[in-house]
């Protein structure tokens, strides 16, 4: 039942975020009273038009006034963003890793959401995140916050000598995120996502480059694949230092 709440929870969280996201890049408040509208009549959308993912199948990706085309993309954030807690809540259940874990994919989500559309990471709504991270693993105690700094600065150190040496290839936003993610997940956890990220990033990096979509300068979002890491640690983790004969340290060792 917990992980059936998340999966819809997911979907609501994903559609609020890509709102955030959009409305930031656009330099508009994303909150306060401003209702959503359609871009091609702008039309003031009611209650039936924002139902996550369901809203988009009903009306068959098409505004119900206009009939102009909804972009795929606010329907697939939804369906990843709720799938990706349904997953974690099926693993963790409700306990304070999922509270981590649903902290962490919210930074990473926005973020690679803003690297995706504008080719920015926005410091502002990445930092409240790792403040709440690491104020929630003051409830560990202080070893487990000490491994929080310690991932945040590890995790950040090493994206800024990459960024350093790439001259270019990475960003400070790049930075920022991968801090947060060593602080939010702890040391281990965080480098854990950072390595799969790069793995992941550099498959698919390949894969474009094989089919020529993509050339060898043009520039590929990396945020996303940080949140690939970040998400296959989340949920394998655990295993994957346990077979290295690491302790992944608190609070993913709690049952």
């Amino acid at each position: 039942m917990f992980s059936l709440v998340n999966l819809f929870f997911g979907m609501a969280l994903g559609s609020f975020l890509n709102v955030v996201a959009k409305r930031t890049i656009e330099g508009r408040q994303w909150w306060g009273r401003e209702r959503s509208a359609c871009d091609a009549c702008g039309r003031t959308l009611s209650i039936i038009d924002l139902i996550p993912v369901f809203s988009y199948v009903f009306l068959r990706g098409k505004c119900r006034t206009c009939k102009a085309p909804i972009g795929i993309s606010c329907f697939l954030v939804e369906v990843i963003m709720g799938l990706s807690l349904w997953a974690v809540a099926l693993v963790y259940g409700p306990t304070l890793p999922f509270l981590l874990s649903l902290v962490l994919l919210s930074c990473l989500f926005l973020s690679s959401l803003t690297d995706i559309y504008s080719g920015y990471v926005y410091d502002r709504l990445v930092f409240p995140f790792l403040v709440t991270g690491l104020a929630l693993r003051l409830l560990g105690g202080l070893q487990a916050f000490i491994s929080g700094v310690l991932g945040a600065c590890l995790c950040g150190l090493l994206i800024w000598i990459i960024m350093f040496l790439s001259q270019g290839g990475m960003g400070t936003g790049d930075v920022t995120i991968a801090a947060s993610i060593g602080g939010i997940m702890g040391l281990w956890m965080g480098c854990l996502a950072l390595y799969l990220g790069f793995m992941s990033g550099g498959l698919v990096a390949i894969v474009l480059l094989l089919t020529k979509k993509v050339k060898r300068k043009d520039h590929v979002p990396m945020i996303p694949f940080f949140a690939i890491g970040s998400f296959l640690s989340l949920m394998f983790g655990r295993e994957i230092l346990s077979f290295l004969g690491i302790i992944a340290g608190w609070p993913w060792m709690l049952e």
